[in-house]
């Protein structure tokens, strides 16, 4: 053992080539220790009824319908959060969101998130209805039954079908699940019809104004029926329901839940207004020691062919090439 010993004293660039070595074997073990840091978990809500196939944004100058511009926004989202970042896909239609997963982490399913979020399809909607404001408490229960917290991100037009009224209207005043939740409002300033779609997503025309009529409120009628869309088409371009982003009605409700509200005009905008969301919550996590033993590995690497006084090594290599250059003008 002493021989060895001495041999390393004396040779530090092999005791340090054999200390990069082990680290580096060690880091192919990927070893962790529990941190305790903030968790960020998120349910991305996104509103699938048919006002979202309105055609009203534009994508590398293309127009696309809301829906596709919503899918696109959620591909850079997803790109954009840092490993460890939990999330899970949700979709509302009616006045429930249905969390197609319970929150997953972002890096080691990132395959499977973009693949959720590419097969975004209208028709998937369970009903023809979208109740913005009776979805709250819904999706407040949706996320209790899920084994941690999350955070809501909800992506929607702000177009309540039908239209609201004393009749059903969601009393919110003692809504307690909604601090922080974060409304993105999709769509335009300016209106545009509602396209409507056979089973085969092919164009059979638009939604008509009577499609959105309130019904009066009548005992009899349940509240799920009142001022239910009807099938009507419009006939041409006067009878036809105009939809719009709904900015006023979602900074509105953001405020009443005592949550934000951000217009999805750009990924940045969206990035800076989860910031500002409280953590889902503060846990012992893995932090991943891989990394920091391969750089150490790295550096123990390059100090073992450094020389013993690198400064010293430098200065006389600048006087040697200062009296070569001196010596050449003196024969040229």
């Amino acid at each position: 053992m002493h021989p060895i010993y001495n041999y390393l004293r004396h040779r530090k660039d092999v005791s340090l080539l054999l200390a990069a070595f082990t680290l580096l074997v060690i880091a192919l073990f990927n070893p962790t220790i529990p941190v305790k840091r903030n968790i960020y978990s998120y349910i991305f809500a996104v509103d699938i009824s048919q006002s979202m196939n309105v055609v009203d944004k534009t994508l590398n100058g293309k127009p696309v319908s809301r829906l596709v511009y919503i899918q696109d926004t959620l591909h850079k989202l997803v790109s954009e959060l840092p490993c460890g970042t939990n999330v899970s896909i949700g979709l509302f239609a009616g006045v429930s969101v249905a969390a197609l997963y319970t929150p997953i982490e972002i890096c080691e399913n990132f395959d499977a998130i973009n693949d959720t979020i590419d097969h975004f399809d209208w028709r998937t909607g369970w009903s023809g209805n979208s109740r913005i404001r009776a979805s709250m408490p819904v999706l407040a229960k949706t996320i209790r039954s899920f084994p941690a917290p999350a955070q809501v991100v909800f992506f929607t037009d702000g177009e309540e079908a039908p239209k609201l009224h004393v009749f059903n209207r969601e009393d919110l005043s003692s809504f307690q699940g909604g601090d922080d939740w974060l409304l993105v409002g999709v769509g335009s300033d300016k209106g545009t019809p509602i396209p409507k779609f056979d089973e085969h997503n092919q164009l059979i025309g638009y939604w008509a104004n009577e499609s959105f009529a309130m019904q009066p409120g009548i005992a009899q009628i349940s509240e799920a029926n009142i001022g239910s869309r009807n099938d009507s088409v419009a006939n041409g371009e006067s009878d036809r329901y105009l939809s719009k982003l709904d900015e006023t009605y979602l900074q509105d409700l953001a405020k009443e839940i005592n949550g934000m509200y951000v217009r999805a005009d750009s990924v940045s905008s969206i990035l800076d207004a989860m910031k500002k969301q409280k953590p889902a919550r503060r846990d012992n996590a893995s932090f991943e020691l891989r990394w920091v033993l391969a750089a150490l590995a790295g550096v123990l690497f390059i100090f073992a062919y450094l020389p013993k006084h690198p400064i010293n090594e430098l200065k006389m290599h600048w006087r040697n090439l200062i009296s070569r250059r001196q010596a050449i003008k003196k024969e040229t």
